[in-house]
């Protein structure tokens, strides 16, 4: 089921307990999660979605132990750049949000690569939030016109992992969003599951604050003293 241009935004969550229930560091849950990734990218396009949005890297995360954040940032250097040749085939252009001043020189190295490699990209917008805040950026865009600052409205945000909330990614652009959640921990999250959150989404009526094309009958009569 194929929608028109849609722009999905994904919470990755979960890889930590994911790799915990099995027994294995929390790294191994992040690696897993770059494979979960690597599956939705490749079927995001014949989903009819036009733009990815996922959250690897929140500002709060720098908060996790040491040694878990500079595996992390480790990965995701390496995971850039591995996956520039498999990008420019399927014709992906990635890109990154978030701040840069704070990263690892690698890893802001491998970001400039990578965006600058696959910048001709046109099937499929891939957009990575890395050390990232909603609220930040929306206090940074108001010095200018915040309409072009942010980022495109986000047509349906998932977040995988059992949580029901936001934090803090794409508040603005969320916000006439669907959401979908998922009890799935994101390295078990794979293409079927994300076609299954889009026909959920295709059932939903997007009204954007307006009535109902057709407003159902009124079912509650309307008492007297009302007039």
């Amino acid at each position: 089921m194929a929608q028109s241009s849609l722009h999905v935004a994904i919470i990755m969550d979960g890889n930590g307990r994911w790799a915990a229930r099995q027994g294995l560091p929390r790294i191994a849950g992040h690696q897993a999660g770059t494979a979960a990734l690597r599956r939705i990218v490749e079927a995001a396009p014949g989903l009819g979605i036009r733009t990815l949005s996922v959250y690897a890297f929140s500002s709060d995360n720098w908060k996790r132990p040491a040694d878990e954040v500079g595996g992390l940032m480790s990965l995701l250097a390496w995971h850039l750049e591995s996956e520039i040749p498999r990008c420019i085939e399927s014709r992906v252009r990635l890109e990154v949000i978030g701040r840069r001043d704070r990263l690892p020189a690698d890893l802001a190295s491998a970001i400039a690569c990578a965006e600058n490699a696959t910048c001709a990209g046109t099937r499929l917008t891939l957009r990575v939030a890395i050390d990232y805040s909603s609220r930040d950026s929306i206090l940074r865009a108001s010095e200018g016109d915040i309409s072009h600052a942010l980022t495109p409205p986000v047509d349906l945000l998932i977040r995988t992992g059992g949580e029901q909330r936001l934090s803090d990614f794409l508040l603005w652009e969320c916000a006439y969003a669907e959401l979908f959640f998922t009890p799935a921990m994101w390295p078990d999250f794979d293409a079927p599951q994300l076609a299954h959150a889009l026909r959920e989404y295709a059932r939903r009526e997007r009204r954007f604050g307006a009535v109902p094309t057709d407003p159902p009958r009124e079912t509650i009569p309307q008492q007297r003293w009302l007039r």
